[in-house]
């Protein structure tokens, strides 16, 4: 990893499917059987695409239930879209669905802030009005600045200033794996 130096592995590969399954199955406790047919998976751009379906997948082996999945890039709504001194590459996003009424599943790799959570949510929110929104996290570093808390986490891993946790999926960086690492100034 270019710029920083590796403190430490936290999940490896077989760490993150298991850990990815258990979430799946708490997914499907959230379900009313009776409104599955409304569910629906949101990831945020990048890897939280790579994890909804991932999730996506597990459940379908658990349940055979089919969720649709949305992509969802939120960059123009975070509150330090202008304020960022390099240039932000704007992404994709694709909800090939109506998003009134339904129940989402909002999917990202890392918490910490919560601002780019709550810029999803209001990107959300100007597509459509979702019945509820449940958030599923694989990694919560806990430096909130916003009241926004995960119903769904895969670890917990408090960090110190400087310290980030990346998340890392073979569909995007060819390994699985988490590591927390140190920044270099």
């Amino acid at each position: 990893m270019q710029g920083v130096a590796v403190k430490a592995q936290l999940m490896d590969a077989s760490d993150l499917d298991r850990t990815i399954a258990r979430m799946a199955r708490q997914i499907l406790e959230y379900c009313d059987t009776d409104r599955s047919d409304m569910m629906v998976l949101v990831g945020i751009q990048t890897r939280g695409v790579f994890l909804a379906q991932r999730l996506k997948a597990k459940i379908r082996a658990f349940e055979g239930l089919e969720l649709p999945i949305g992509v969802l890039d939120a960059t123009l709504y975070r509150d330090d879209f202008r304020q960022r001194s390099k240039t932000r590459k704007i992404g994709l996003t694709q909800i090939p669905f109506d998003l009134s009424e339904r129940d989402v599943v909002l999917v990202d790799d890392v918490i910490n802030t919560g601002r780019t959570v709550r810029a999803a949510m209001d990107a959300l929110m100007d597509l459509g009005r979702p019945s509820i929104i449940r958030l599923l996290i694989m990694i919560d570093r806990e430096h909130r600045e916003v009241p926004i808390r995960a119903d769904i986490v895969g670890r917990k891993v408090p960090t110190i200033p400087g310290e980030e946790v990346r998340v890392r999926l073979r569909e995007i960086d060819a390994r699985d794996g988490v590591w927390l690492v140190q920044r270099s100034e």
